[in-house]
């Protein structure tokens, strides 16, 4: 089947009240699917983008004040785990579903990968040609984050945001809840080529 299918409880998950039972509905719902999808897309992207990919879900989800919350199929350099790692990731919320390329405070190398984003911040922006993209860094979960060109101030931003030991980068593509419910699986790895020259550019400093 060429959509994803996900459905529309899955995204109302997020909006029910209490961590526990949001938790547990998501385990319940969310999860087995993220497993099936990570599964699945892991080779495709891998003979797309011609890099090795393994898939890694979320063992929990983002936990936020408000009800809503974000979980996540990553898939990164390593079988081991991904947090150490720039990886890309299919992530779902209550605002939709998103592909976003990713480097928390967890991972290893954050200096150079500083360094190496405000290097190449001219090559990506030619790379991205103009695409419009979005910083999900502090957005609020409830709706997609505006979008901005990537453009060399905006990977130049980001590249000085690394000097800070709490920063990260957290960029991509996002799509309503309404456009996730028939999202196909190329349309989605075209979002993931779309970010390939910047994961590439991550990955070259792992």
């Amino acid at each position: 089947m060429p959509y994803l299918t996900f459905r529309q409880r899955d995204f109302e998950v997020f909006s029910v009240e209490g961590f526990s039972a949001r938790m547990e509905l998501i385990y319940r719902h969310i999860r087995p699917r993220l497993v099936k999808l990570g599964d699945d897309l892991a080779p495709e992207l891998s003979r797309r983008l011609h890099m090795e990919f393994f898939p890694h879900v979320a063992k929990h989800a983002r936990r936020t004040v408000n009800p809503p919350a974000e979980t996540w199929a990553a898939f990164g350099p390593s079988p081991k785990g991904y947090k150490r790692y720039g990886y890309l990731a299919l992530c779902i919320s209550r605002a939709g579903l998103h592909a976003r390329a990713v480097v928390k405070t967890e991972a290893d190398h954050r200096d150079e990968i500083g360094a190496k984003l405000r290097a190449k911040a001219s090559d990506l922006a030619k790379s991205f040609r103009g695409t419009k993209i979005a910083h999900y860094e502090k957005w609020d979960l409830a709706h997609l984050p505006a979008t901005t060109t990537a453009d060399p101030p905006f990977f130049e931003l980001i590249a000085d945001a690394f000097t800070k030991k709490t920063s990260v980068l957290d960029v991509g593509f996002g799509w309503r809840v309404h456009d996730a419910l028939r999202l196909e699986r190329a349309e989605l790895l075209d979002a993931f080529a779309e970010l390939e020259p910047l994961y590439r550019v991550l990955r070259s400093v792992s």
